[in-house]
């Protein structure tokens, strides 16, 4: 039996320039990444889930630290962060050394949201990924290095 996933994916070819199979990436990501925010199971922006995670990830930073993470401009940022403490999900405290900055860190509640929403996301495509060959996978495995370290590079 053909793997359905496999027969749709198109072959790639050795003729395919680099603008085409950045355009086929570009697209390819976008879409995977609107199928996976429909998964998160959250109900806050894709803007403050990518902030609640950053803040997960890397521990309280500041509204600065976490606007330059997330690349949006610092009143973006408060708003977001505003917003996630208003649900309980961040709190933020005032440096002692210098009042004017503030320490942005999860909450509970925001770490379990966080949990939940990557939980649900790794389950839509661990299925996903449960119908490809082991060939498909390995090649994956293989892309998701490459992905990573493009991303590293900060390119």
């Amino acid at each position: 039996m053909v793997n359905e996933m496999t027969s749709l994916a198109p072959t790639p070819s050795r003729s395919t320039t680099d603008a085409e199979l950045a355009a086929r990436l570009r697209l390819a990501v976008n879409r995977l990444a609107r199928r996976l925010r429909q998964h998160a199971d959250a109900d806050i922006s894709p803007s403050q889930l990518s902030a609640l995670a950053t803040l997960a990830r890397s521990g309280p930073l500041t509204v600065g630290e976490l606007s330059s993470a997330e690349r949006v401009k610092p009143p973006t940022m408060t708003r977001v962060v505003a917003s996630l403490e208003e649900v309980g999900l961040v709190t933020r405290t005032i440096d002692p050394e210098d009042r004017r900055v503030a320490h942005v860190a999860t909450t509970p509640t925001g770490d379990k949201l966080i949990a939940r929403s990557r939980s649900r996301k790794d389950a839509y495509l661990a299925a996903r990924l449960h119908s490809l060959s082991a060939e498909d996978r390995t090649a994956l495995d293989h892309a998701a290095t490459l992905l990573e370290g493009m991303l590293e590079d900060g390119r």
